[in-house]
C-alpha cells in the first residue's frame, strides 16, 4: 500500500468518476453520497502522508513511484514519475480535505444534471492530485491541462447568468499561458538532450542540475512564470477571477478559491524558481512589485464592492499577493510564510464562499444593502461568520496571522524591505473591506422583511464549517504541527536555488578579472 500510496489516492476519484456514470441518474441523493463517500475515502488514503516524520527529518521526495510511460526513440521519453515532500505535502493534504466539503455544498444547491456535477468533481481531484505529486514535467502539464475542463464546464453549465462569458475567459486566460509553458518545457528536455545530461524523461529532479545560459533562462522564466501568475492569479492578469467566482456554483467557487488557485504559487516554488534561478533574481524587484500592487489593489477594489461574492473574489487578489511577496523573499520565512498562507487561504476564503452560498440559497442575492440585522435572525450563521472575517483579516490567534507575520517578516529579513512595508497596508484594508462588510450584513435593523423568515444554519451547514473552524485555531494556536514538516524541504529547495546562484555569479565575475589581467 505504501508503495503505491500516491497512486492510489489520485486515481481513486476517477474509479469513482466511473460508478457514477453507471448509477441512474435520476437519483440525486445517490450521486451525491456515492461522491461524498469517494472523496471521505480519499482523504483518509491520504492521511498516512500527513501523520508520517519521514517529512519531520529529511527534505527529500518521499513516497516516489516511478514507471515509464511514453517512449520515442532514444530522444523522447516521458514517465510516470510522482513524490511528495514537504512543500507539497500540506497541498495534498488540502485538497483531500476540501474535496468532501465542497460535495457536501452542493446538496441544495446543484438540482440539474446531478451526475454531469458530480463526474467532473471527481475528475477534478484527480487532476490538482496529479499535478501537485508530479515530478515529471510532462506529467505535470498533463494534469495542469486536465484541471480546465471540468472547472470550463462548472463554471458554463452550473453557473450564474453570465456563466457562458465568465467560463470562456477563465479558460482563454488559462489555455494561453499553458501553451507557453509547453514550449518552455519542451526547449528545456532537448537542452537537457544536447548538453549530454542524463535525463529520466523530464524529471525535476534531473533539470533542477541543467546548467541554462542567462539569456536562455530569461525567455524561459519568463514562459512559466507568466503561466503561473494567471492561475495565481497576479495582477494585472487577474480580471477572469472575478467573473470566475461570481458565475461559479458555491462548490466550484470552493475549488477554485481552496485548490487551483494554489497551482499557481506552487508552480513558482516547485518549477519557475529552481529550475530558472539567475532569471529569478533578475525579475524578483519588477514581480516584487505586482505583488504589492494586487495586495493594494485587491484591497481596494473589495471595498468598492456591493456583491459580497465579488468582494472575497478580490480579497483572493490581496491575500495571494503576500504569497507571492513571501516566495520572492526568498528565505525560509518568507516560503514557509507563504506556503501556510496557500493553506490558511484555502480553508479561510473557502469557508466565505460557503457563507455566502448558505446566504444566497436562503435569499437568492448577493447584494450586501438586501442585507442587515442577519445577526439576531441567524446568530450561528453569525457566529461563524464572524471567525471567518477575523481569520481573513489576519487577527493574532487565528490562521491568518501566522502565514502573514511570517510573510512580513520574510520581505523585511530580505532586500524586499519596503517591498514589506509597503503590503502592511494590505493587511489594514484587509481589516476595513472585511469589517465594514460584516457590519453591513450582520448588524442594524432587519429592514428587509425576506430577512425575517431566515432560518439558521441546518446541522449539514454546521458540519460544513466544523473541520474549517478547527484549521483556523489549530494553526492559529499551534503553527509547528505543519512547520516542522514543511521546512526541512523549504530549506533544501532554498539552498540549492541559491547555490545555483552563487555558482553563476562567480562565473560571471571570474573571466572579468581575467580579461583586466
Amino acid at each position: 500500500m505504501t508503495e503505491h500510496l500516491l497512486s492510489l489516492m489520485t486515481f481513486f476519484p476517477i474509479l469513482g468518476m466511473l460508478v457514477v456514470l453507471a448509477l441512474p441518474k435520476g437519483n440525486g441523493n445517490l450521486l451525491k453520497g456515492f461522491t461524498l463517500l469517494i472523496t471521505i475515502i480519499t482523504f483518509f488514503i491520504s492521511l498516512p502522508l500527513a501523520f508520517d516524520d519521514v517529512f519531520k527529518t529529511s527534505g527529500a521526495m518521499h513516497y516516489t513511484e516511478f514507471a515509464q510511460w511514453i517512449s520515442i526513440g532514444d530522444y523522447f521519453q516521458m514517465n510516470y514519475n510522482v513524490g511528495v515532500d514537504g512543500i507539497s505535502l500540506w497541498l495534498v493534504i488540502l485538497t483531500t480535505f476540501i474535496m468532501p466539503i465542497a460535495v457536501l455544498s452542493t446538496w441544495h444547491a446543484v438540482d440539474k444534471n446531478i451526475k454531469g456535477f458530480m463526474a467532473l468533481t471527481l475528475l477534478l481531484e484527480t487532476a490538482m492530485l496529479g499535478a501537485f505529486i508530479s515530478l515529471d514535467l510532462f506529467l505535470f502539464y498533463v494534469f495542469w491541462e486536465l484541471m480546465l475542463i471540468p472547472m470550463y464546464f462548472m463554471i458554463g453549465i452550473w453557473g450564474g447568468k453570465n456563466r457562458i462569458y465568465a467560463a470562456v475567459k477563465f479558460f482563454i486566460f488559462t489555455a494561453v499561458g499553458s501553451l507557453l509553458m509547453l514550449v518552455a518545457i519542451i526547449y528545456v528536455y532537448y537542452h537537457a538532450i544536447q548538453s549530454g545530461v542524463e535525463v529520466a524523461g523530464f524529471s525535476i529532479i534531473d533539470f533542477y542540475k541543467l546548467s541554462i545560459s542567462p539569456e536562455a533562462q530569461t525567455w524561459l522564466f519568463l514562459a512559466f512564470a507568466f503561466s503561473f501568475a494567471i492561475k495565481v492569479p497576479m495582477f494585472p492578469v487577474h480580471t477572469w477571477l472575478p467573473d470566475a467566482h461570481t458565475e461559479a456554483p458555491t462548490a466550484g467557487s470552493v475549488i477554485l478559491a481552496a485548490i487551483m488557485l494554489k497551482m499557481g504559487t506552487y508552480g513558482y516554488i516547485r518549477f519557475a524558481i529552481p529550475l530558472f534561478p539567475e532569471a529569478t533574481q533578475q525579475f524578483i524587484p519588477f514581480l516584487s512589485l505586482l505583488a504589492v500592487i494586487g495586495i493594494i489593489y485587491g484591497a481596494l477594489v473589495a471595498m468598492m464592492q456591493d456583491d459580497v461574492k465579488k468582494l472575497v473574489a478580490y480579497s483572493s487578489v490581496s491575500h495571494l499577493g503576500f504569497v507571492m511577496l513571501g516566495i520572492f523573499a526568498m528565505n525560509t520565512q518568507g516560503w514557509s510564510g507563504g506556503i501556510i498562507q496557500m493553506i490558511n487561504h484555502g480553508i479561510s476564503t473557502g469557508a466565505l464562499f460557503l457563507i455566502v452560498g448558505f446566504i444566497y440559497e436562503r435569499r437568492h442575492t448577493r447584494a450586501i444593502n438586501e442585507f442587515g440585522g442577519l445577526a439576531k435572525q441567524m446568530p450561528v450563521f453569525a457566529t461563524i461568520f464572524m471567525i471567518m472575517t477575523l481569520s481573513s483579516v489576519g487577527l493574532p490567534g487565528t490562521n491568518g496571522f501566522v502565514g502573514e507575520f511570517l510573510i512580513l517578516m520574510g520581505a523585511y529579513e530580505s532586500e524586499l524591505r519596503w517591498f514589506g512595508v509597503f503590503a502592511t497596508t494590505g493587511v489594514i484594508l484587509a481589516a476595513v473591506y472585511m469589517l465594514w462588510m460584516f457590519q453591513r450584513v450582520m448588524f442594524g435593523e432587519l429592514s428587509n422583511p425576506a430577512n425575517q423568515k431566515l432560518k439558521d444554519l441546518s446541522a449539514r451547514e454546521v458540519a460544513l464549517m466544523l473541520p474549517l473552524l478547527l484549521f483556523v485555531f489549530w494553526i492559529g494556536v499551534y503553527p509547528n504541527t505543519f512547520f516542522d514538516k514543511m521546512n526541512p524541504a523549504v530549506d533544501q529547495l532554498i539552498q540549492q536555488v541559491k547555490g545555483k546562484q552563487q555558482v553563476a555569479m562567480v562565473e560571471n565575475v571570474i573571466p572579468g578579472h581575467l580579461e583586466l589581467k
